[in-house]
């Protein structure tokens, strides 16, 4: 399976990584990638106080450069899901003052303020209690709430959820938006995983069979990470993926899926 995009990596600014952005950009263009997605965690995981000025780094993404080492980048967050309702963090969070003590000319919530800034979302789950005793059909509608939101292209690590859903219901949901489901390398390089791993074929296949696209994401948090996607590609053989469904494959497909399902960003 031939994967030339990496679209969900971690920077320093995740704050539990260690490579920074230049790092990441040299290992991916090292492997001979095609596109690099910078997708850092904009998440109550980084900070006690959650505030503008503690994640004003995605503010200023607009200076990032577009080619870097030759490879296209663009720049993204991993958001949490944070409700059984598809909320995201930060959806209620107030942002009335810029980072400079200036008031802003009308009310803001600052998950609009960062969303509206990256080029596109990994929409994932970490901290799962708000789903405690949800049903599958209750989890599949979270799921299919949050591909409502413009922001999102990709649902991350779905196999590593540990929530029940209905598959098939939900990759057609994908499907039928545009919208991708990832395939997600770092579930597999932490080690052996049999019940997540079997859930990660299980999804693959049913995309394969569905026409659902995927997309590939190292969720690398440290560069020697970066761009390595064995086990998934492996995977994606073992099933027969067909490679005209893997939106990463190069850098004009996954550019052309993103236009298509309509997330640009507001910047």
């Amino acid at each position: 399976m031939r994967i030339l995009c990496d679209v969900h990596t971690h920077t320093m600014y995740s704050r539990h990584a260690y490579s920074t952005m230049e790092e990441n950009v040299r290992m991916a263009a090292e492997q001979g990638f095609e596109l690099l997605g910078l997708t850092d965690h904009f998440s109550s995981m980084l900070f006690d106080e959650q505030t503008l000025k503690n994640f004003q780094f995605f503010l200023n993404l607009t200076i990032v450069p577009e080619i870097w080492q030759g490879m296209r980048i663009l720049c993204g967050c991993e958001v949490d899901i944070v409700d059984l309702e598809g909320h995201l963090f930060a959806w209620d969070i107030a942002a009335d003052t810029a980072i400079n003590g200036d008031k802003f000319g009308h009310a803001h919530s600052l998950g609009e303020l960062v969303l509206s800034r990256c080029d596109y979302a990994v929409a994932s789950i970490h901290g799962k209690d708000w789903a405690c005793g949800a049903t599958p059909a209750q989890v599949t509608q979270m799921y299919v709430n949050v591909l409502d939101n413009p922001h999102v292209l990709i649902l991350g690590h779905l196999g590593r959820s540990f929530l029940d859903f209905e598959i098939d219901t939900l990759i057609r949901e994908c499907r039928d938006r545009g919208k991708l489901i990832e395939m997600n390398e770092a579930t597999y390089a932490a080690g052996p995983a049999p019940e997540k791993q079997a859930r990660c074929r299980l999804i693959a296949e049913r995309c394969a069979e569905l026409g659902c696209m995927v997309s590939f994401g190292s969720d690398a948090h440290i560069a020697t990470r970066i761009a390595h996607a064995n086990h998934i590609s492996n995977l994606l053989d073992e099933v027969h993926f067909p490679e005209e469904l893997m939106a990463c494959r190069d850098a004009k497909t996954f550019l052309k899926v993103k236009q298509e399902a309509g997330v640009e960003t507001d910047f």
